[in-house]
């Protein structure tokens, strides 16, 4: 085989792999329009964490895998912020009712106040909201680990002299995939009709 007829099939295969290339990227599906909601370019996968439901039973990573679930942190004795949202987050669930099952959203709230909220208190309190929420608690090291792996922020006061004392935390929802990986965040003041149209959009993108 002549060089010549060496570098015209090199040649070849170098614009077929681009013009593949060309066609991968024109193909692939542009990322959903949002209104409201940060899609992450990749589902960060969620780190090892073991927390307590409202049964006493471990609640790990895999307790999130097979649907998509709200994931919001927060604490019982919260006065406006956390009661909010998880209305709003019982609002938007609602909205989307018409859905299949398989691609309607649970929702877990996670306490940041273990010193005052038993896995029992969290339990009772986010199905005041809505019967199918699931809330869960553990040790200090156990939840601000997963809530350092999210960005989220909490912050504990100091104790006054009655023994009381605040709790301020970041008011981002998480929305976690089937994989049990963060997929996007909906950052505050949170909306139930626009956080269920961008919920929409996301997962028919998926």
């Amino acid at each position: 085989m002549n060089r010549a007829l060496v570098a015209a099939i090199v040649v070849a295969g170098l614009l077929a792999g681009i013009g593949a290339a060309v066609i991968a990227m024109r193909d692939r599906a542009a990322p959903p329009a949002l209104e409201r909601a940060t899609l992450f370019a990749e589902p960060r996968p969620l780190p090892a964490f073991s927390l307590v439901d409202a049964s006493g039973r471990d609640f790990g990573p895999e307790r999130l895998k097979g649907r998509w679930n709200f994931l919001y942190f927060g604490f019982v004795n919260c006065p406006d912020v956390c009661p909010t949202t998880l209305a709003t987050l019982a609002a938007a669930r609602a909205a989307l009712a018409d859905l299949p099952e398989g691609e309607r959203p649970g929702a877990l709230f996670v306490s940041v106040d273990p010193g005052r909220d038993t896995p029992e208190a969290v339990g009772r309190y986010v199905t005041y909201f809505d019967p199918s929420f699931l809330g869960a608690t553990g040790t200090r090291e156990s939840i601000d680990a997963l809530a350092a792996a999210l960005g989220v922020a909490v912050i504990i006061g100091p104790p006054a002299a009655d023994g009381s004392y605040t709790v301020d935390h970041s008011a981002a929802v998480f929305l976690v995939d089937p994989e049990a990986r963060a997929a996007a965040l909906f950052g505050a003041p949170h909306d139930s009709a626009t956080i269920a149209r961008d919920y929409r959009r996301i997962v028919a993108a998926r």
